[in-house]
This record gives C-alpha cells, sequence and structure tokens, in this order.
C-alpha cells in the first residue's frame, strides 16, 4: 500500500506543469525545536488520499504538505514553514508523554538524593538502584519523544545517554549490591562511566534553553559539568559538592515542573518540517526544485 502512495504521489509531481508556491526556506529554520517525536506522516494524511488528481501546483503543495487545518477547522492553524498544520491528538499524547518522563527522571533524583544524603544505609541498595532506573527510563523516553530539527544532535544525545545508562547498569551489577549514586559518590573516577548520561542531560538543558530561554534551563546547562567535573576532579570541597548536587536536584524538579505550564504546540515546533522531513529525499528534492523555479 505504501509503494501505492509513493508511486502516485510521483505521478503527482510529473504531471504537474509549473512549480510550487512561494514558501520561506528551509535553511530560515531554528537549528532546534521542542516538543514531541510524532511528526505527521504526509502520505497518510486524509487530504493526501482525498486528492487523485493533480491540476495545479497549488494540489501538489496540498497533497504532500497539507493544511491541517483543512482536516480540522475546529482546532487552531499555525503557519509554518511549508505548510498550515494544527495540533492533533497524537501530538497531545506524545508531548504529554515527553513532560511526564522528565517529571518521572526528576522525581526520581529527589527521591534518591534525599536517601543518600540521610538514610544511605538502612534503604537497600537493589530498591535505590530501582529508583534509579525508574529515573533512567524516564529520561530515555523524553530523549525519544524530543523533537529537534538536526536529527544527527538528537541521535548523538541519545548515545550519550544509552553509554552512560549502560555504565549504570555495569556498576549495579558488579558492585555486590551496593547503590549506584553511593558507588559513584566514594568513586569519584566512575564518573567516567555514568558521566554520558548527565552529558545528555546538558545538551536537553541546552535545547530547552535555546528554544524558550528558560533560566533554569540555562542554569541546569552550566551547574550539570561543574558537579561531574568537581566530583572527578576533587577540585570541589565536600560541602561544594553537596551545594552542587542541592542545586541540581532544585533545578532538575524546576524544570520539570514548569514544562507543565507551557502550551502544547511549543514542544511540538515547526510541524511542516518535520511533514517535509518525513518525505522520501526523492519528494524533497522534487519540491525544492519546484519552489526554486518559482523565485
Amino acid at each position: 500500500m505504501r509503494n501505492m502512495v509513493l508511486a502516485n504521489s510521483r505521478t503527482h509531481f510529473l504531471s504537474c506543469q509549473s512549480g510550487l508556491p512561494q514558501r520561506a526556506s528551509f535553511k530560515s529554520a531554528k537549528p532546534f525545536t521542542c516538543g514531541p517525536r510524532g511528526a505527521a506522516k504526509l502520505r497518510s494524511s486524509p487530504a493526501h488520499r482525498r486528492n487523485k488528481h493533480c491540476s495545479s501546483p497549488q494540489a501538489v503543495a496540498q497533497q504532500d504538505l497539507p493544511a491541517a487545518g483543512a482536516q480540522a477547522q475546529d482546532k487552531l492553524v499555525y503557519k509554518g514553514i511549508y505548510s498550515d498544520w494544527t495540533v492533533e491528538d497524537q501530538d497531545v499524547r506524545e508531548v504529554i508523554a515527553y513532560r511526564a518522563g522528565l517529571n518521572v527522571a526528576a522525581l526520581a533524583l529527589l527521591v534518591e538524593t534525599a536517601i543518600v544524603l540521610t538514610s544511605a544505609d538502612s534503604v537497600p541498595g537493589i530498591w535505590q538502584n530501582a529508583v534509579v532506573a525508574a529515573g533512567v527510563a524516564g529520561l530515555g523516553g523524553s530523549l525519544y519523544l524530543v523533537h529537534m530539527y538536526v536529527t544527527p544532535i538528537k541521535r548523538f544525545m541519545q548515545g550519550l545517554y544509552g553509554v552512560g545508562a549502560a555504565g549504570a547498569v555495569g556498576l549495579a551489577l558488579t558492585q555486590g549490591g551496593q547503590s549506584v549514586p553511593q558507588y559513584v559518590a566514594e568513586h569519584p573516577s566512575s564518573v567516567w562511566l555514568v558521566g554520558p548520561f548527565f552529558a545528555a542531560v546538558t545538551g536537553l538543558a541546552f535545547k530547552e534553553g535555546a528554544c524558550y530561554g528558560k533560566p533554569e534551563a540555562i542554569a541546569l546547562f552550566f551547574v550539570t559539568p561543574v558537579l561531574l567535573l568537581g566530583h572527578l576532579t576533587g577540585l570541589v570541597p565536600q560541602g561544594g559538592e553537596k551545594g552542587l548536587l542541592l542545586t541540581f536536584v532544585a533545578l532538575c524538579t524546576i524544570f520539570a515542573g514548569r514544562k507543565w505550564t507551557q502550551a502544547i504546540k511549543d514542544d511540538i515546533g515547526d510541524k511542516s518540517v518535520f511533514m517535509y522531513q518525513a518525505l522520501p529525499v526523492e519528494e524533497q528534492q522534487q519540491l525544492d526544485a519546484e519552489r526554486s523555479m518559482r523565485h
């Protein structure tokens, strides 16, 4: 079925005589945007399935970059670089999941920090590691759902997360039941194993700060590496480390909590860009060529 739709789409391009309507260049897009993973698939849209013949360049544009407002008249229509779009139910679900993952990670960090600072010896390491695992899973889900225009950067952040998570699992399995946070606290060199995880946190903080100018995200971008490097090198005294840790926890909690105050569309970004990127390369090139002819 997918091959039939792709063939039909290419037929539309070949049968049209003139270019697409002029639109803003993709190069004008910001390098980052905030939102969930779920960009609408162009060829599965009702507008694309409904139009079976191409009689004008406008029809091509509507089929491959449909205006979402035509599909849902009761929804707000946002103007994107490539087409108009609306917030769909799937977008809402994925934004909620993205934010929920951040909150699970922040809650796990808050709980484990309280345990380490107050009653580490009275709570079995296996239970502490279970809290850590919940936090790691929460952040992993958010990194999977987050929207970025530049896919290689997103994949790099996910790779850092994976390396750090694997390091934490390795410590949990080899340290005789001692909790991962307690072991890292007592052995600064183990930061090399879990540090990439926190590098991914730093990257996400930078992305959120760049998108929205959130002060807590910007602060988190600076505090995270200082905390890790300070512990690794021993240059920060114990009291300073504790202060940095509490600052880190507070920033993560504020950051995760304040995500719920944003409009859903903010975490989606310009969905028309992701719709464009969902097309095969050949069709993207055809769209670009048609648009260039109009300039």
